[in-house]
């Protein structure tokens, strides 16, 4: 049976990562991989993740089986997160994760279940796991367009154009902030216009939560999403807390739904089918913590103190690259790597330019000149700027 199984089309990042570790350059620089590192090149414990799990260690007293759909602490707090203290309790459904991707896949089988015609609509570029999930579903999807490459900005006019595609009761799916792999963001008048669109067509958003408080703080970053939420009756959230809580290998993410409240007890049933059809229960250990850090207003505290570092961090390497870039171009025209938000930027570069700045200077980045700004440091930016220069980008 399995001689006949196909080879699969390996990752690329994860191709990326291995030709990394067998460079023996020792001034190689990884900006590939999606995970935030610190100047010393560490994907640290969060100082508040650390506190809470000695909490958990002292008071844990069983590990049996928690709620299906995972426990309603976590659900509300991470609802107070992202929607606000005054989120429509009588609206919201929602159920536990592994990770901001099985938010995501489950999200799309709550679309297909509730309409088995339904079409999705993914931006152009988008992070490449959504189309690998909706090809591996055999779900039917459109892209539309969102990123202008020679501004290295959004392209509002194209997009807004593609989605007057969109029918009564498809999909779409939108970045809620940090757009993974470009950078660039919708403004808020700009979410207002697509949220008008949406309920014109009678279209369900979903939004991609991936990094909140990493684009311009918790509050900000989910403006666009709390937008959306307060004007459609119906709207899917797929939130990871793998960035923003440094808790990538414990694998905690959340999918929230916003109906009618008619529709609430029929949702959280479906959502809980869902988790049972696919592992049962999503592992508990980073849920904890999270609702842990969030209603603790000490963890809290501290946690956001932390991650207030973590982004103005990034913002500054994404100044001083943007101004090392100015200086040895002796123009603006990367000045849009500072106006972006997020670990991500997408520079511009042809795929023959990217090869040509892992040859010759050891610089690791995705074919489509994705690069991740928190591989960076003070060190290695003038590396970055000089290679880009020469490689003719």
């Amino acid at each position: 049976m399995f001689n006949s199984l196909k080879p699969q089309a390996p990752d690329k990042i994860l191709a990326l990562m291995g030709m990394f570790r067998a460079d023996p350059r020792t001034d190689k620089v990884d900006l590939g991989v999606g995970v935030y590192k610190d100047a010393e090149g560490r994907t640290p414990v969060m100082r508040a993740i650390k506190a809470a799990e000695k909490q958990l260690w002292d008071k844990e007293t069983t590990k049996t089986y928690t709620a299906l759909a995972g426990e309603p602490e976590f659900h509300a707090a991470m609802a107070g997160m992202v929607l606000g203290a005054d989120y429509p309790q009588d609206r919201l459904s929602a159920l536990q994760t592994v990770g901001g991707t099985g938010a995501c896949r489950m999200g799309f089988e709550l679309a297909r279940m509730a309409n088995p015609d339904v079409t999705i609509w993914v931006s152009d570029p988008t992070w490449p796991n959504h189309l690998s999930i909706l090809s591996f579903m055999k779900q039917d999807y459109k892209l539309y367009r969102y990123f202008d490459a020679a501004s290295r900005s959004v392209d509002f006019d194209a997009m807004m154009a593609d989605l007057e595609g969109v029918k009564a009761g498809d999909v779409v799916l939108l970045h809620g902030c940090c757009h993974n792999p470009t950078g660039a963001n919708l403004t808020i008048e700009q979410w207002g216009v697509v949220a008008d669109l949406l309920v014109a067509k009678g279209a369900i958003p979903m939004i991609d939560l991936a990094y909140q408080g990493f684009g311009d703080g918790l509050e900000a970053d989910a403006a666009g999403t709390r937008l959306i939420a307060s004007r459609l009756p119906e709207v899917m959230i797929a939130a990871s807390c793998s960035k923003n809580f440094g808790i990538y290998r414990e694998r905690t993410g959340c999918l929230m739904v916003l109906s009618d409240a008619a529709s609430k007890e029929v949702t959280q049933g479906t959502l809980a089918y869902l988790n049972r059809q696919t592992y049962s229960f999503a592992p508990d250990h980073g849920a904890r913590l999270v609702t842990m850090v969030l209603t603790d207003p000490a963890l809290r505290a501290d946690w956001e103190a932390e991650l207030e570092e973590v982004r103005n961090g990034m913002l500054g390497l994404r100044e001083a690259l943007a101004a090392e870039l100015r200086q040895l171009s002796n123009s603006d025209r990367f000045d849009f790597v500072a106006q972006h938000r997020g670990m991500f930027s997408r520079i511009g570069a042809s795929p023959e330019q990217v090869e040509k700045m892992r040859l010759d200077n050891a610089i690791y980045m995705v074919g489509d000149s994705r690069l991740n700004i928190a591989g960076l440091n003070a060190k290695t930016v003038p590396l970055l700027a000089r290679a880009i220069i020469d490689a003719g980008v």
